[in-house]
C-alpha cells in the first residue's frame, strides 16, 4: 500500500481560514452522464444542475474511480485508482483507520466535515466508520446494501441508530444484510432520501464565514431498491413516494419512478444553492456534481428508456465508457469562469489533490491523482495524466486503461485474483483497443491493427497493480 505524507502549510489566524472555499461535493448514484440536459438528455430536465454547467466548468472526459460504488468511491476518497487502493469491489473490503482520506485532509487544515447521505466505502464496517475517517458530523447510510432501501428502519447519526417507523418485508433483503429490502406497502412511513435532504439544510444553517467547511452530500439516487422485484408493493425497484409531475407520462410506471428520482437529485443541486445564498456563502464555496458510474438498468428500469449513457455504449459495470465515464460540474462563482466547457482527462483520484491545494494542505507523494486548481481557475499550469486505470474483479474480471485518446480493455481474466493471467477463472482473454477521439462510442476494436499500442498500454497495466493489502 502507497503510504502518505501530509505536509500542512496551514495559516495560523481564523480571518486566513475564512478565505479558503467552502467545498461542497454531490455525489449521485448510478446518475448516468446522458441523464442530465445539460449532457445532452431530451425526455426530462435538470435546470439546477444545468445552472452548475451554466455558472460554472463542465468537464466532457471526466471519469469515476470505478463501474460500481464501494470501489469508485473509494478512490474518491482515498485519492488512489483501483490497482492501488484497499476497496476493489462491492464485497468484503475495507479501509483501515490510518490511511488518509479526503475528510481527514481538510479537517488537519481546519476544516469541519460532514458527510451525509450513502456512505458506502467497503463492508462489513462499524457504524461510526464515518467518523474514524475523518467525517465530524454523519447521517444516513453506512452500508451499500442498506442504501437500497428508501423505507428503511433505520439510519446512522454519529455512529448512533436513529430509528424510523417504516416496516420492511421479513426477509425481503437477502445476503444477510440488515435492513436492506423493501418495505411493507403501509409501512412506508419516512422516504430516507428527503430526510437526508433535511439534515443537508441543517448542516448548512450552522455554518459560517468563520470557518470553512467541507460538505460531502452522498445521493442514494436515482439507484434502484435491487431488492424490489415484481412481487414488491410498487412492482418495481424505483421506489419514489409519488411520481410527481410525470404521473400522467404514457411511461411504464419504473420509469416515472426513475424521472422522479432524477427531478429529486436535481431540486437538491437547487436546494443547496439557494441555502448558500441566504447564509451568504455563495461565493466563498465551490460546489461539485458528479456521479460514482454510469448509468444501470436494475429495479425493472431500462437504462435505454431515457437514453441514460448518452454517446456512450456500456452501463454500470461495464468498462466502456457508458459505464466510467461521468458528468463533473463546478461552480465557484469570481474564481471558476461561467459557461466553460473543458475536455481535461481526470478521475475522482484528482478530488484529494484538488481539495489539498484549495485547503493549504500540501500532499507530499501517494496519491495517484493531479490537483485540478489550475483547470479550475484557469492560472497556473495543469498537469495532465500519464493515464488512467481501473480494475473491476467481478463478472470474471475487468481492467482497462486509457491514455488518450487510446483506451485499452481486458475482460475476463480474473486479475483480482491472478493478475497477468489469461485464464485466472478458466475464461479466455479479450483484448479490445478503442481510440475515443475517432471511436467515441467504442464500437470497433483496433487491437490487431495496432499491436504496438496494446504492448505498451498492457505494460501501464501492469505497473497499475498492486495486489490488494486486507486492511487490519
Amino acid at each position: 500500500m502507497i503510504r502518505f505524507v501530509l505536509a500542512l502549510a496551514l495559516l495560523s489566524t481564523s480571518a486566513a481560514l475564512a478565505q479558503r472555499p467552502n467545498i461542497i461535493y454531490i455525489l449521485a448514484d448510478d446518475l448516468g452522464i446522458g441523464d442530465l440536459s445539460c449532457y445532452g438528455q431530451k425526455m426530462l430536465t435538470t435546470p439546477h444542475i444545468d445552472r452548475l454547467a451554466s455558472e460554472g466548468m463542465k468537464f466532457t472526459r471526466h471519469y469515476a474511480g470505478n463501474t460500481v460504488c464501494a470501489p469508485s468511491r473509494c478512490v474518491l476518497m482515498t485519492g488512489l485508482h483501483t490497482g492501488h487502493c484497499r476497496v476493489r469491489g462491492n464485497g468484503l473490503w475495507t479501509i483501515p483507520d490510518s490511511d488518509l482520506t479526503v475528510p481527514k485532509v481538510v479537517k488537519q487544515a481546519g476544516y469541519a466535515t460532514a458527510c451525509f447521505g450513502k456512505y458506502g466505502l467497503g463492508k462489513p464496517l462499524p457504524e461510526d466508520d464515518p467518523q474514524r475517517k475523518g467525517f465530524d458530523e454523519f447521517f444516513g447510510y453506512v452500508d451499500t446494501s442498506h442504501a437500497h432501501n428508501f423505507y428503511p428502519t433505520f439510519l446512522v447519526h454519529n455512529g448512533s441508530r436513529v430509528k424510523l417507523p417504516n416496516v420492511t418485508i421479513p426477509q425481503s433483503g437477502g445476503h444477510g444484510h440488515e435492513d436492506s429490502g423493501v418495505a411493507t406497502k403501509d409501512g412506508r412511513k419516512i422516504w430516507a432520501p428527503a430526510l437526508i435532504a433535511q439534515k443537508v439544510q441543517g448542516f448548512l444553517d450552522t455554518q459560517s464565514k468563520e470557518k470553512p467547511f467541507f460538505l460531502y452530500y452522498a445521493l442514494n439516487l436515482p439507484h434502484a431498491n435491487n431488492e424490489a422485484k415484481k412481487g414488491s408493493p410498487l412492482g418495481h425497484g424505483l421506489e419514489s413516494p409519488d411520481y410527481g409531475e410525470f404521473a400522467n407520462r404514457d411511461w411504464p410506471d419504473v420509469e416515472k419512478g426513475f424521472a422522479q428520482f432524477v427531478r429529486f437529485v436535481d431540486d437538491q443541486v437547487g436546494a443547496v444553492l439557494a441555502k448558500l445564498r441566504e447564509r451568504g456563502l455563495d461565493d466563498s464555496t465551490l460546489v461539485f456534481f458528479s456521479s460514482d458510474n454510469g448509468a444501470h438498468a436494475e429495479g425493472l428500469h431500462d437504462s435505454d428508456f431515457f437514453n441514460s449513457n448518452g454517446d456512450y455504449s456500456g452501463i454500470k459495470r461495464s468498462m466502456t465508457d457508458g459505464g466510467i465515464r461521468t458528468p463533473l460540474l463546478a461552480r465557484w462563482p469570481g474564481k471558476i469562469k461561467a459557461g466553460t466547457v473543458n475536455d481535461h482527462v481526470s478521475g475522482f483520484q484528482d478530488l484529494m489533490p484538488t481539495v489539498a491545494a484549495l485547503s493549504g494542505a500540501t500532499l507530499d507523494v501517494g496519491t495517484d491523482g493531479i490537483s485540478m486548481v489550475p483547470t479550475l481557475t484557469g492560472q497556473g499550469t495543469q498537469r495532465q495524466h500519464e493515464y488512467l486505470y481501473w480494475n473491476f474483479d467481478e463478472q470474471g474480471g475487468k481492467r482497462a486503461v486509457l491514455q488518450w485518446p487510446w483506451k485499452l480493455i481486458h475482460l475476463n481474466t480474473g486479475e483480482g485474483k491472478k493478475q497477468g493471467k489469461s485464464k485466472g477463472r478458466g475464461q479466455p482473454l479479450q483484448v479490445q483497443l478503442f481510440n475515443l477521439d475517432t471511436d467515441v462510442a467504442e464500437q470497433t476494436n483496433v487491437a490487431s491493427s495496432h499491436p504496438d499500442i496494446v504492448t505498451r498500454l498492457e505494460a501501464k497495466m501492469r505497473e497499475a497493480w498492486q495486489e490488494p493489502v486486507v486492511a487490519p
